[in-house]
């Protein structure tokens, strides 16, 4: 049989062909360590996710509990689940009314609640919810323009950490407002009517309405309805709206009167230890500072809508009246938060520096707004006249 010679490669060949095989495996290995290396960094990547762990003022059946939800989702959302906030509601952690004091402690992380409620600690708490009477007639967009554009965000904070000497920042996030004036076992007419009524208030309201005249009562808003069926008080404020259906209000007194000056235009806090806060990376620092107003703005339009709803089922279902307060009372409301803030600017240095930043900013803004837009009143009686009996 004929033999035949089994093929031979060039050496030059063989040589470049295995140098080509050398060199794909060791591209291949380098690829493939990279690959390797990227792994094991996001694993740890991935256990270093960080929890904050906060707490609220609001029990977690209230829709102001609702908006802390919202922003924990947010945030959760835009890090991709690198940090979460562990939602607490008033008391699972402490006592609703020591959330700053937590915060600063570093017992909790941060909280959800209203400065007004630090009146104690100094009167100027309540100018950073905008509380009453938007201070000085500023609406939710003029406050947040004082605390972005007038240099009222850097009051804030210096009111805490330098003021106060607290461990803490905040943020604006709750626009629960306006809110009624309250409900009532008999009409109001005049500021006499008002007189001499036991009515649930709280805080510096509370001191207000008492030089008014009122006999006010600091109670938790559980109490309100079984003191009320027990003839203990005449009137109450709580919220307005859902807040105020969900607490059974309707069911026991039929005059509701709205709005109130009290808070036309407040507006609640979300607080961070400061530690906390400056331990974050700065990418999920501007998280927070958008997911607070993304939270601010989405909360804002759902909760109006849920409180049109609720008056409906007030009137049609519980047969309650809502009025417009006598504008009498408004008005001395107005005039005794005016001579109150006088005397804390005479008495408190930084009340004053606080005030007067924002009378500087409300007189420039709010002349201008008056001329630019129309009275909501306006078209809303064009297209929505008023039903008259």
């Amino acid at each position: 049989m004929q033999q035949h010679a089994t093929p031979t490669w060039p050496d030059g060949l063989m040589r470049r062909t295995m140098q080509a095989k050398g060199a794909f495996a060791a591209v291949a290995l380098t690829l493939a360590m990279v690959l390797a290396s990227a792994l094991i960094l996001a694993v740890p990547a991935l256990a270093q996710s960080r929890t904050l762990k906060m707490q609220s003022t609001w029990p977690a059946s209230l829709t102001l509990q609702d908006n802390f939800r919202f922003f924990a989702d947010r945030v959760d959302k835009l890090t991709g689940g690198a940090l979460k906030i562990e939602v607490n509601a008033a008391g699972q952690i402490v006592p609703p009314f020591e959330i700053l004091d937590a915060t600063h402690k570093k017992v909790i992380d941060g909280g959800h609640g209203i400065s007004y409620y630090w009146t104690g600690k100094s009167p100027a708490a309540t100018l950073f919810s905008n509380t009453p009477a938007g201070v000085v007639g500023m609406d939710h967009m003029d406050f947040m323009g004082w605390l972005y554009e007038g240099g009222g965000l850097d009051l804030w904070w210096e009111f805490y950490t330098k003021e106060l000497k607290l461990n803490v920042i905040a943020f604006p996030i709750l626009p629960a407002s306006p809110q009624a004036l309250g409900w009532f076992k008999r009409p109001i007419k005049s500021v006499e009517d008002f007189k001499g009524m036991k009515c649930r208030q709280t805080g510096i309201v509370g001191e207000l309405y008492k030089r008014m005249g009122q006999q006010t009562v600091n109670m938790a808003g559980g109490e309100i309805v079984p003191s009320a069926e027990r003839g203990v008080i005449d009137c109450a404020e709580w919220v307005g709206g859902i807040e105020d259906l969900r607490l059974g209000l309707p069911q026991v007194w039929k005059y509701h009167y709205t709005p109130g000056m009290h808070e036309s235009a407040s507006i609640g806090e979300l607080i961070i230890n400061k530690d906390v806060w400056d331990s974050l990376p700065k990418q999920q620092q501007e998280v927070i500072r958008s997911a607070t107003t993304e939270t601010f703005f989405r909360w804002w339009v759902q909760w109006q809508k849920q409180n049109a709803d609720a008056i409906e089922e007030m009137q049609t279902k519980h047969g309650t009246q809502i009025l417009n307060p006598p504008r009498e009372v408004l008005i001395e409301f107005l005039k005794t938060w005016d001579a109150y803030a006088k005397e804390q600017s005479a008495a408190n240095p930084f009340f004053k520096r606080v005030f007067d930043s924002q009378k500087a900013y409300a007189a420039k803004v709010i002349p201008a707004r008056r001329f630019m837009f129309p009275p909501y009143s306006f078209l809303a009686n064009y297209y929505f006249p008023p039903v008259t009996k």
